[in-house]
């Protein structure tokens, strides 16, 4: 499913982790840029759940954000999910800032799952870079 979006994507990059080369994947995050590439969305900004009290998600965060900075971008751009409050302030205390701007979740989309909520959005967070 990955390799079908990145290659659906134009422009879309998909940055890993690693301790080294060839080394098991530590953490990854979704680039793409938007309109006229001076907005990048960032998403799937993971970092393996046995690992994340070593701050890996920040330095990721941060690459990510010089990466997109180098290609052009101003701002970045992202979505999480509305009722994930302590993600939501771990982006804030990063420089990301609520623009409320809210957008449906994709129920309908089987591929991301099942849920047996019905109360879910998206939240859109934004960061001049």
């Amino acid at each position: 499913m990955l390799a079908r979006d990145l290659a659906a994507t134009p422009g879309a990059e998909l940055l890993v982790m690693r301790d080294g080369e060839g080394a098991p994947l530590l953490g990854t995050v979704w680039l793409e840029p938007v309109g006229d590439g001076a907005t990048w969305y960032l998403g799937m900004l993971t970092v393996r759940p046995d690992i994340q009290d070593r701050q890996l998600g920040r330095t990721l965060l941060s690459e990510a954000e010089a990466w997109a900075a180098q290609a052009g971008a101003s701002r970045i751009r992202m979505t999480v999910v509305g009722i994930r409050d302590s993600l939501i302030a771990w982006y804030q205390r990063r420089g990301y800032v609520l623009t409320g701007e809210i957008r449906p979740f994709p129920y309908e989309n089987r591929e991301i799952g099942v849920t047996a909520r019905r109360d879910l959005d998206f939240v859109v967070l934004e960061k001049a870079i």
